[in-house]
Formats: C-alpha cells, sequence, structure tokens
C-alpha cells in the first residue's frame, strides 16, 4: 500500500524465516533488483526446522478463492521450472479426489467448475478410471473422482536451495542460526532487526516465520492473528504394492490422492506412502514453548506422534486402500503449521510501523505466487493480483483477540476437508457484533448469517404468512441452503410497500478538516467539489487504476464528508495519504443505520419530521440531517435495491428508538423487516454492483461499466493517468449481466460461463430475480461476447445452464423509480 522506493537498488531487507516463502521472496526481490536483501533464520540452513522442512508438498490448485487458486498456479510454474543438481522441484504427479458420499460427488462437480472459472484442467472420472490411477484402491466405494494432472508434488527443502542459490548470485544473503531478539524502530517506521549475533538496518523488514509469526510480530508491536496447530502425518512399513514403480530421485509417479469423506490425503514416499490426517482433535501450539532448533529430538515443528489420536484415520486408510491391512505405520509426528481466522493468509506492510510487512500463514502450495504479490507490492506499490482476501486490514479489531484467533483458527483445522457453502457462517464465537435493532430482529425471527464478525439477517420468519402462495421454482438442495421463499415475499414488499433493511454493518467513514475535500478529490474518480448536501458514489483507484473500493461520500459540510466504504483497507488507504490538515477516522461502530425503501417510504418518513422529504426539496443523492420524531439522524436519498427511500444513520444509542419510530409509523403502510437474501435479489436487478464479488483492484473502471463514475476533467486524482486512452470502447473484458433461460434455473456464483462451448469467464454474483421471475447472473466475459442476445451457458454442478446476456438495468432502467 506504499509505493515504490525512488531507489530501489538502496533498499535495504531484511526477511526474517528462511522457509519456502522467505527463499521464494528473496528470489523474486533479487530478480527485481532489489539486491540487498538479508534472510535470517533461528535454524541451521537449508532446513532451519520450520513447516517447511517437513511439508509434505501438496499442491492442489483449485479452491473457491481465485487469488489462492492463481497463486498455486504460480507455484507450479515456478517451481516446475527448477531444479537442484538435476533434481526437480516439482513433480507433477498430477491430483486425485475421490468421493465415497453422494455429498461430496456433488461437491467435485462444483470443484470441477471452479477449476474451469479459473483455468486449471480438470476432468471428473469414474471409479473405473479411479482405479486405473490409484490400483490400491478399492473402487466399490467409490462415486468416481476429480483428476487434476496438472497438480503435484513441490519438494519444498529443494526448491528454497534453488531459490537461495538465485538471490544469491544477485547479492543476497542468508545467514542461518541467527534468533531474532528485537525489531528496532524510529518516528513510526522500521530500522532494522536485532538477533544475538549482532543487529541489521533495513528499510523493510518482512516477517515470514510462519508459525512464529505472532512471535517476531509481538516484537514489533503488531498483532499476527495466526494460530500454530499440529497436523498428523504416518509413513507406512514397505509396500510391496510400490515395490520397483517409483524412483527414488522423485519419489513418486501416482496422484496425490485426497479422500476428504475422511479427512486424509496420501502420497507415495518411493516404495512408502505419507498419509496425511485432519481428523484428529484441534492441537494448538504455542510458539513461545517450542524448543530451539539444537534442543528438540528432530526439529521444532516436528512434535511427538500421538498413535492414539491417528487410529482412527489409519482404520479409514485401510477401508479405501486395503493392501495397507498388511501394513503398519512406520513412523510419525505431528506436524505444526499456521491457520488463521478465515484460513487464508496474512499479507501486507503494517501502517502502525511503516516498513514492517507480513508474510504469513502461506503453505507450499501458495508460496510462490505469494512471494511474487508480495515482492510487486513492495517495489511496484501493487501486486497484480487481487489480494484483499489476504490483506493484513481485513480483520475487526473484534477479530484480532487471541480468543478469537483461536476459536476460528481451530475451525478451519476441523473444515480444512469440508464441504462448505458460499453462505455457511462458523459457528462460533457468535454473537459477536450486533446492530441497536437485534432485539427487535430476534423477535421478528431473523435467520442470521454471519459476516465480518456481524450477525445479519438474511429473512424474518415473522413474514412467513406473506409468502404463502407465492409460485417459486423448486430449488436444488445446494442453493436452497441459507434460503427460504420469504425472501421473495420480502422482496415483493419491498417494490410494493415499504421495508426497513439492516445497513449497520456497511462500513462507515468521517473525513474532516480545511484540506478534506482536496484529499478526497485527489484519492477518488468523481466530482465532489458540489455543495454540503450532496452525495456522490465515487470509486478509489490504485495507482494502476484498478479498483480498491466503491465508496458513497456525502458532503455534510464544507468541512465535513461521511463516506460509505468496504472494510478496513479502505481506512487503511485514507490514512496513509492523509496530509495533516485531514483527519480521518471509522465511525461504524459508534452508529447505525436503517435502509427505509419502497414505493410507500415517503408516506412513512414524511410525518415523522418538519423537513419536507418532498423529491423536489430533497431530491435523489442529496443528504440532509434533520429528527425523525426524537431521534437525530443523517439521511441520504440514495437506494441499492432500486426503489424509493433513504438511508437513515444515527448514533449507536439511538438506533433502538429509531427501529420503534419507523415501525410504528410504518404499520399503517404495511411495513416489514426485510433481510439480506431480498437485498441481494434486488440490487442484482438493479444492477448495483459489489465490490470485491463484481470488482477488484484486477479490474478498471471501463470495464465494470463505472465510467460514470469517472470524471477526469475535475483534475489530477490517484489512478488517472493510467486510465489515459482507455474506454468502455477499448475494454477487451466487460462485467455483463446475464438471465437465466429456464425460469426455474439457479446459480450461485463462481461457476464458470462457456461460449461456443469453451469457458470464456465467471460469474461473480447471482440471484433469482424475484421481480423478473429467473435467475441473474453478473459475469466477467471477453468484450466479444457481452452484447445484448449472445447466448452462453454456466456450468452448474456439471450441468448446462442456458443464459443469454442482457441488457442493463433489467429493472426499471428509467430510474422512475427512484426519481419521485
Amino acid at each position: 500500500m506504499t509505493g515504490p522506493l525512488r531507489n530501489p537498488a538502496d533498499a535495504r531487507v531484511v526477511i526474517i524465516g528462511a522457509g519456502i516463502v522467505g527463499c521464494s521472496l528473496a528470489d523474486e526481490l533479487t530478480a527485481r533488483g532489489w539486491r540487498r536483501v538479508t534472510v535470517l533464520d533461528q535454524g541451521p540452513l537449508p532446513a532451519p526446522g520450520g513447516s517447511t522442512s517437513h511439508a509434505p508438498g501438496l499442491v492442489f490448485q483449485t479452491g473457491p478463492s481465485k487469488t489462492m487458486t492463481e497463486f498455486a498456479a504460480y507455484t507450479v510454474r515456478k517451481f516446475g521450472s527448477l531444479d537442484v543438481d538435476g533434481l526437480p522441484c516439482f513433480n507433477p504427479v498430477g491430483g486425485l479426489e475421490v468421493a465415497t458420499t453422494e455429498a461430496r460427488w456433488a461437491d467435485l462437480h462444483r470443484k470441477a467448475g471452479l477449476a474451469a472459472s479459473w483455468g486449471v484442467r480438470g476432468e471428473l472420472i469414474d471409479p473405473r478410471q479411479c482405479k486405473k490411477l490409484w490400483p490400491m484402491l478399492d473402487e466399490r466405494l467409490l462415486h468416481g473422482g476429480f483428476h487434476t494432472p496438472d497438480d503435484g508434488l513441490a519438494r519444498a527443502l529443494l526448491a528454497c536451495r534453488a531459490q537461495q542459490a538465485r538471490a544469491e548470485s544477485r547479492g543476497a544473503r542468508f545467514l542461518g542460526r541467527h534468533t531474532v531478539t528485537g525489531i528496532e524502530r524510529a518516528a513510526g517506521r522500521v530500522t532494522g532487526v536485532v538477533t544475538d549475533r549482532g543487529a541489521f538496518p533495513a528499510d523493510h523488514v518482512v516477517s515470514a516465520a510462519g508459525f512464529w509469526g505472532p512471535v517476531i510480530g509481538a516484537l514489533a508491536g503488531v498483532d499476527v492473528p495466526l494460530l500454530p496447530l499440529a497436523h498428523q502425518y504416518a509413513t507406512t512399513a514397505p509396500l510391496p504394492e510400490l515395490d520397483g514403480v517409483n524412483d527414488p530421485r522423485t519419489e513418486a509417479s501416482r496422484p496425490i490422492l485426497r479422500f476428504q469423506d475422511r479427512d486424509l490425503y496420501f502420497r507415495e514416499h518411493t516404495d512408502r506412502l505419507g498419509i496425511g490426517s485432519y481428523a484428529h482433535r484441534p492441537m494448538p501450539v504455542d510458539p513461545y514453548t517450542l524448543p530451539a532448533f539444537d534442543d528438540a529430538p528432530v526439529m521444532p515443528s516436528a512434535l511427538p506422534f500421538t498413535e492414539e489420536d491417528f487410529a482412527p484415520s489409519w482404520q479409514d486408510s485401510i477401508g479405501l486402500l486395503p493392501a495397507l491391512g498388511a501394513s503398519r505405520v512406520a513412523e510419525g509426528f505431528n506436524g505444526v503449521f499456521s491457520f488463521t481466522p478465515d484460513g487464508m493468509p496474512v499479507l501486507g506492510e503494517t501502517r502502525a510501523l511503516r516498513g514492517f510487512w507480513l508474510a504469513e500463514a502461506v503453505w507450499v502450495t501458495h508460496s510462490a505466487g505469494v512471494a511474487k504479490a508480495v515482492a510487486e507490492w513492495m517495489t511496484d506499490g501493487r501486486p497484480a493480483t487481487d489480494i484483499h482476501e489476504c490483506d493484513l486490514t481485513r480483520f475487526e479489531d473484534a477479530q484480532r483477540s487471541p480468543a478469537y484467533t483461536e476459536e476460528r483458527g481451530a475451525q478451519n483445522f476441523i473444515e480444512v476437508y469440508d464441504v462448505i457453502h458460499p453462505l455457511q457462517p462458523m459457528a462460533q464465537p457468535r454473537p459477536l457484533r450486533t446492530s441497536p435493532f437485534y432485539p427487535r430482529q430476534q423477535e421478528l425471527g431473523a435467520y442470521f448469517l454471519e459476516a465480518g464478525g456481524w450477525e445479519r439477517p438474511h429473512w424474518y420468519e415473522a413474514n412467513a404468512p406473506l409468502a404463502e402462495g407465492l409460485r417459486l421454482p423448486e430449488r436444488d438442495s445446494w442453493s436452497a441452503r441459507h434460503w427460504s421463499p420469504i425472501a421473495a415475499a420480502e422482496a415483493a414488499a419491498t417494490r410494493e410497500r415499504v421495508a426497513l433493511y439492516d445497513m449497520t454493518p456497511l462500513r462507515r467513514l468521517e473525513v474532516t478538516g480545511p484540506g478534506a475535500l482536496d484529499f478526497l478529490q485527489r484519492m477518488t474518480t468523481n466530482q465532489l467539489a458540489k455543495k454540503p448536501g450532496a452525495v456522490t458514489y465515487t470509486l478509489l483507484l490504485d495507482e494502476a487504476g484498478g479498483i480498491r473500493s466503491d465508496l458513497t461520500v456525502a458532503r455534510l459540510a464544507p468541512d465535513r464528508f461521511q463516506v460509505g466504504a468496504n472494510s478496513g483497507a479502505d481506512l487503511d488507504w485514507l490514512l496513509r495519504h492523509a496530509p495533516e490538515d485531514v483527519g480521518v477516522r471509522d465511525i461504524t461502530s459508534g452508529t447505525c443505520c436503517i435502509g427505509v425503501w419502497g414505493p410507500l417510504a415517503r408516506d412513512l418518513v414524511q410525518p415523522l419530521t418538519r423537513d419536507d422529504f418532498s423529491h423536489g426539496a430533497f431530491g435523489y443523492f442529496k443528504a440532509k440531517q434533520t429528527y425523525l420524531g426524537h431521534v437525530p439522524v443523517t439521511a441520504l436519498r440514495l437506494s441499492y435495491v432500486g426503489e424509493l427511500g433513504w438511508e437513515l444513520y444515527t448514533t449507536a444509542d439511538l438506533g433502538l428508538r429509531l427501529w420503534d419510530t419507523l415501525w410504528e409509523a410504518g404499520r399503517e403502510h404495511g411495513v416489514i423487516a426485510a433481510g439480506r437474501s431480498a437485498f441481494n435479489s434486488l440490487r442484482l436487478e438493479k444492477g448495483y454492483r459489489s465490490w470485491g464479488h463484481d470488482m477488484t483492484t484486477e479490474h478498471h473502471p471501463y470495464e465494470a461499466g463505472l465510467a460514470f463514475a469517472v470524471r477526469p476533467a475535475k483534475g489530477d486524482f490517484l489512478g488517472r493517468a493510467t486510465l489515459t486512452g482507455l474506454s468502455e470502447e477499448t475494454a477487451t473484458r466487460k462485467l455483463t449481466c446475464l438471465t437465466l433461460d429456464d425460469p426455474a434455473a439457479n446459480v450461485l456464483g463462481k461457476e464458470p460461463v462457456y461460449v461456443d462451448g469453451a469457458p470464456a469467464g465467471y460469474v461473480t454474483s447471482a440471484a433469482y430475480g424475484y421481480t423478473l421471475g429467473r435467475g441473474i447472473a453478473y459475469a466477467w466475459l471477453p468484450a466479444a461476447a457481452a452484447v445484448p442476445g449472445t447466448a452462453v451457458h454456466i456450468e452448474y454442478f456439471g450441468e448446462k445452464v442456458a443464459a443469454t446476456v442482457a441488457q442493463e438495468p433489467l429493472f426499471d432502467p428509467e430510474m422512475a423509480r427512484l426519481r419521485r
């Protein structure tokens, strides 16, 4: 999030940790011209005793995260090009995931769709084909498998050696047996690293310490939300079935086998099998108590094997691979590695200590890709790959406690191989963050899901009578999860009468000071030089023109703005760039918001205030500070659902009073409370984008259909120069609206979109359009295919769902319902 140094060759970088991430990062940085790179580790090189030293090296590229898939794909490409003394650093044996249940078989169909979306080769195969790839399998147990021929085994220590040699040839140095004891700083910047063998001045320090990350972070005054956990790995005795099968130099020839229905994976070690298990109880490890390398029986990251924990997994292994019944576990260990509250890495530069970077909770699978992104971030000011899912700013303060990290980290371990629905929330700790309206929502029977620690109503059982008699298409078991027909009734009530939506979890920032306008003008794309009372939709871009976020900016006074933002990264970005005469603060937790939307919204609100809420006096995209009953509110004439209405903000202590005031006044108008399920349907009918889903830093405004929010003529702003020469006409890809041809069809998001029978893009957001009576999907497609009327199909659990490119917005293109 900081710009590149003017003289990158002079930048002094200290990387803490010589595991696969540290070695990969040193290679990536030196390849970009940064020569003064020092890599420190407390253990001996090249195997210092962290997670890399015992890693089984599995690289499966496909997952629900496009970012993580790209990281893994780069790891495959890079390590596939490296060797040490003729030994390859990557063995492309492929991957095979097998299904022994109907649920897993369905999930493998979904995973095959993800692979197609992200450009990974893969195919679903029958039990006979699985048996051909893995002769030891009992194919009678199988429904089938998913084969990915380009996956394989990364030989992590060899990859470390190869990258270390390349980095050293460019000027880097690697020093083992240097235990870090302190991080030096001055004036808010890191200045060096202190070890037991001397100090090392630094302009940048990167913590790539793996499960020791919290220890290093503490030395810098930075909390690292990471939980070290032990994971069991066992090796069998020599197996006759593998005798003479594998070359000892490459160790394996058959695909990595994943038996996720029993939380197991298998890989060959020449004539033995290695078995990894996630089936056991979570085993948290305190990194402060781990022995030093010389004091550890094997290495610090290899703890004693607990046979009793592995016993059920051994029986499950025999069930899948009967030949193991004649063998035994020859050796095993409990290997320590890292989990975070959401299972993703923690990457980025801390604002509290400039120049101190985190590259933590990274597995071998994604190591080279992560290192490339962090190196780009450090040298170019931005990674080429969108990393918002991994950004260290994504965790709220309420999510950074040790208790939260431990609970969620342990749960992620338990669920690592589970079939997880995209909407499925964690069970604990809940409720954590609630809006002031929570008691009323409970009384109305809210069905809560969770995001960012917030409890979010998705529908209300109190509205069930409104859903009686509705004729809706029957849903498949997957799309029916965390869904109710009540959502359709809530959407209809919003379109026909009026509904209250809890918008409290949306982030709110306050920007103040004499330089506030100039600052926001410089940071965003749209024209903000308007009179107080104006509201503007605008974008945050990075230096390359990528969309960092979309914002709603209300000018409440000449030097005071309320900014509707998306994430902690927005706050961090603005704080990094704010001059001394501008204050930026997060006001989310101290405030709350109700969206009052529907054709009767004015009838509900107007009697509660002495101010004129008519269209002429209070137009669309305007703001007014007023009172509703006894409650002071900031009212913004906005609507994310395409209906007349307002976002009403007040302080958290008055939130419940605001809800009750609106609820009582709305009774005569048939007011209801509505949830996010209806909300998402309505916003897609209107074509409103969701940052992080529909667009990210990988997209520019003209591709995303947001040209209206860019005003180059207003003067310079961040990213403006990069947009020169770009337009909707020059865009080679576009965010495209699709409608499903079959009114009964559904998709959920991230499915591949096929044009002329070949995968050409992927779905970003999807929902059933209750007003339109059919499914809606937004997708990234080549511009040539993004033409209304173009026929495409979406692959949903292996089925081809016909769809057609549509002109957007689908609902009320004249904007008549919003401007009345």
